[in-house]
């Protein structure tokens, strides 16, 4: 992703990001910091991790407010994936575990299937 790239979605976000506290319809909000975070995330930044880390815990926080548990195990696992990276697979885990324990159907979902594949990475 070019550095023009990064910045116009970056601030596409952020514009969805203002619309949604503007509006008070925070149904996208917790996809709007995952995917933030992940664009922080795919370039070397210096920092980026620290800024991701917080965006993912807004992401997390959202997700869980609004009971969107499909939304709350994409933030896990790409929160998982971040510490696996940083060397924390057992928070990874311990976050990821009981999210994915909480489902009782859709694992053909890509969604669940990765949150599956990083499980079966971390035991």
């Amino acid at each position: 992703m070019s550095s023009h790239q990064r910045e116009a979605t970056l601030e596409l976000i952020e514009q969805g990001l203002a619309t949604t506290s503007r509006n008070s319809e925070r149904i996208f909000e917790a996809e709007l910091y995952r995917l933030k975070a992940r664009v922080l995330l795919f370039d070397d930044v210096p920092g980026a991790g620290t800024e991701a880390q917080s965006l993912f815990d807004h992401a997390l926080t959202a997700a869980r407010s609004q009971h969107a548990k499909a939304l709350e195990l994409r933030v896990a696992v790409d929160l998982g994936a971040l510490w696996v990276d940083q060397g924390r697979r057992k928070d990874a885990l311990n976050l990821l575990a009981p999210i994915y324990a909480g489902f009782a159907e859709g694992f053909e979902t890509q969604d669940l299937k990765q949150a599956k594949a990083l499980l079966d990475r971390l035991q």
